[in-house]
């Protein structure tokens, strides 16, 4: 068995319970303290209860954080990606295997959510362009 990490951190919404693994209970039990939640949307970092985190404490968790804060962005552009690729599979079904009450059903919403888009990437286009150095 390969030994086990000083602390733990369970990921919950928008950011995580951290736990220290008791040292003494290694070898027999692996328990869990509590020390700290923390929000990854501020950064904010609360000791449980009257707990003061050591600098060791808040190393680690601000490590974590940092790493977890690359995890959630390659995620994000991986979920744009895909949706490319689920627009062009999209865009084949309706062509070819869509029954009629399949596309009353979806091409309403399916149009906002694309003109949605289209208008926020156009304006987000247009604000790079004029922002360009070069011009």
């Amino acid at each position: 068995m390969s030994e086990l990490p000083d602390y733990y951190f369970r990921v919950r919404d928008n950011g995580a319970a951290v736990f220290r693994l008791a040292p003494e209970a290694r070898l027999r039990r692996i328990e869990l303290e509590q020390i700290a939640t923390l929000n990854m949307r501020n950064g904010e970092v609360k000791p449980q209860g009257d707990r003061r985190l050591s600098d060791e404490d808040m190393a680690a968790i601000r490590a974590w954080m940092a790493e977890r804060a690359e995890v959630l962005a390659r995620r994000d552009l991986d979920d744009i990606l895909r949706t490319i690729d689920q627009l062009n599979l999209t865009a084949h079904w309706a062509q070819s295997r869509a029954a009629e009450a399949d596309l009353d059903l979806v091409t309403d919403r399916l149009l906002l959510a694309m003109h949605d888009l289209r208008a926020v990437l156009v304006r987000k286009k247009a604000d790079r362009a004029g922002s360009d150095p070069q011009e």
